[in-house]
């Protein structure tokens, strides 16, 4: 079976489900549910989605730490129950719920990416079962709903594309539902903030800018394991996962199907939405402002020379040619030593341009803004980096 060493090397916790998989599985989608009221809405719109030609389960986790309270702790047991209620009454041949309970998870890991990584080697444990290296395991939150077509599009993307080892999907926060203008305001900017990163690194010329949302991606199985899951980090999982996955290739973004995540306060990680969203209520962050534009400018200029350094060195000329933001932070990397190292294992211009962003990757990008933003720019109102940007690429947030 594709996984079994993964199984036996990756996977933390004993098998939950006992259940039997039908050979039609094709699809799973892996919920985490913590202390969460919303989540029979979030299924409730699942199962209204458009009907799917394979079949496909659901993965609720219920979880908690060690050290949740235990108003937590009764909710979360509540909540376990009535989800095999609704299993019983809502269940149909191809599109099958299964609630899981992940007890007092140990606090050292407990949070986002360890309750995501349960329900996800759960789902590999699934399609391990069918030897189905092509299942597609899908995540998203407790707190979405979905457009009609998001089910059908999934398994359409996947199956037209053999290729295809991850998606993502598009997402609109659900603004509606806010009564305070403040709050509506707010997620507003945030999701303004999100489209504007995107882009920003489209026109650098980043090939693998994505968006690392939690609750609007899909991967393959054997994706999944090859990249070694899902990791434990209490928050960012996702932007780190995808990230990682990125080194497999181009990641599809399906753009015709929705995530509708909410749009609400929370305190549960330290950034994300929902950690947005409280600091902007509570004036500890202001949304208004964010990475200067001319920051990725500064990127563009090295980007846009890669190809050039294809069996070449990056040599005192090359290096002065660049912003001053980009040269401190190539002097940092030991830029010239993974050059070459680069270019030892590239035997065509393509592969170097592989290796170079697989080395060059979200990860570091992140880290060049931040340090360009202590030293070289200060951070740009939010709206006129959008119009700014608009006036070099001509790209629309919409």
């Amino acid at each position: 079976m594709f996984a079994n060493r993964y199984i036996e090397k990756n996977i933390v916790y004993p098998e939950f489900i006992d259940a039997d998989i039908l050979p039609s599985v094709s699809m799973i989608v892996m919920i985490p549910c913590l202390n969460e009221p919303e989540i029979f809405r979030t299924l409730k719109s699942l199962w209204s989605c458009d009907q799917i030609s394979s079949c496909c389960e659901v993965i609720v986790v219920v979880n908690e730490s060690e050290n949740s309270t235990q108003t937590v702790k009764n909710f979360n047991l509540e909540t376990y129950t009535k989800l095999h209620e609704w299993k019983k009454e809502n269940d149909r041949e191809n599109l099958i719920l299964h609630p899981i309970y992940a007890r007092s998870v140990n606090s050292k890991h407990a949070g986002a990416g360890m309750a995501r990584k349960i329900g996800m080697d759960e789902a590999i444990r699934r399609f391990n079962t069918l030897n189905r290296p092509d299942g597609v395991i899908i995540s998203t939150d407790a707190d979405c709903l979905f457009s009609p077509n998001y089910l059908q599009r999934i398994e359409s993307v996947f199956k037209e594309n053999k290729s295809c080892f991850a998606a993502t999907l598009n997402f609109k926060h659900r603004v509606g539902e806010m009564a305070d203008p403040k709050q509506r305001l707010g997620i507003q900017l945030y999701e303004d903030y999100l489209h504007y990163y995107k882009k920003a690194l489209d026109y650098a010329g980043f090939p693998d800018s994505i968006y690392t949302i939690g609750s609007a991606f899909a991967v393959r199985a054997e994706a999944y394991v090859k990249q070694g899951g899902m990791n434990r980090r209490q928050a960012g999982e996702d932007f780190y996962f995808l990230n990682k996955l990125t080194k497999l290739g181009k990641i599809i973004e399906i753009n015709d199907a929705f995530v509708y995540p909410s749009a609400r306060i929370s305190d549960r990680v330290p950034f994300g939405t929902g950690a947005a969203m409280s600091k902007w209520m509570n004036e500890d962050e202001d949304l208004t402002v964010t990475y200067n534009f001319a920051a990725f400018l500064d990127l563009k200029v090295l980007f846009d020379q890669i190809d050039s350094l294809f069996r070449n060195n990056a040599d005192d000329r090359f290096i002065a040619s660049l912003p001053a933001s980009v040269q401190e932070y190539l002097q940092m990397l030991e830029f010239p030593v993974k050059l070459k190292e680069i270019n030892q294992n590239s035997s065509s211009l393509v592969s170097f341009r592989k290796r170079f962003f697989q080395f060059f990757d979200g990860f570091l990008i992140l880290r060049f803004l931040n340090l360009a933003h202590q030293k070289y720019y200060p951070q740009q109102n939010l709206s006129e980096a959008i119009k700014q940007l608009k006036e070099y690429s001509g790209y629309s947030l919409k």
